[in-house]
């Protein structure tokens, strides 16, 4: 009988020791990154890539030296705009977000497969740089043979995803109209005298 409270009690700090260690080590800075990528048509018949890069630490310590690459844009497809794909922060603190965004101008038509964003920061209690990734991208259909929007498809779009509701509204703000004003009927007999 002794033996076995001896051994319970072993395994309940040992359980206590490993729960402990887990929470220290889970007391680092977590970073999550999220990369949006935006095809716009110009009138030239070019296409240009807007890119947006979020990062955000949902640990709860600093991370330091923060840094964003994002390679993956290669020259023979892509040319650069405005920005740069890579950037660094001195610091990003639990809770807080850095947002980073450059534009590329499309060079030759093709699919293009963007591979995730490599973000590496440091943590005062490790000595090797850590390393996250962003969320890669759908495939980009760039210069793709798209048909001609017709004059008035965005509005045929609008009737179809909302033609129900349009008609529901209408048909409540006639009844609503239709019992909240006086028939002129009824008006012009309460107006007559009695003889």
């Amino acid at each position: 009988m002794a033996g076995w409270v001896i051994g319970s009690v072993i395994c309940v700090l040992v359980a206590l020791f490993s729960a402990s260690s887990t929470i220290a080590s889970s007391e680092g800075p977590f970073i999550v990154a999220h990369k949006k990528a935006k095809l716009t048509r110009l009138k030239s018949g070019s296409e240009r890539v807007s890119v947006s890069i979020d990062v955000y630490n949902q640990g709860f310590a600093t991370a330091y030296d923060v840094t964003l690459n994002d390679g993956g844009w290669t020259q023979d497809i892509f040319d650069i705009v405005s920005g740069n794909t890579s950037t660094s922060w001195e610091r990003l603190d639990p809770g807080a977000v850095l947002s980073h965004s450059f534009e590329l101008e499309a060079k030759t038509k093709t699919m293009f497969y963007g591979p995730p964003a490599v973000i590496t920061f440091r943590v005062p209690t490790k000595a090797s740089l850590q390393e996250a990734y962003s969320t890669p991208i759908l495939p980009l259909d760039i210069l793709a043979d798209r048909p001609p929007e017709k004059k008035f498809e965005w509005a045929k779009r609008l009737l179809v995803k909302y033609g129900a509701l349009i008609s529901v509204v209408s048909i409540v703000v006639l009844f609503v109209y239709l019992v909240a004003t006086p028939s002129k009927s009824s008006g012009a007999k309460g107006s007559k005298k009695k003889r």
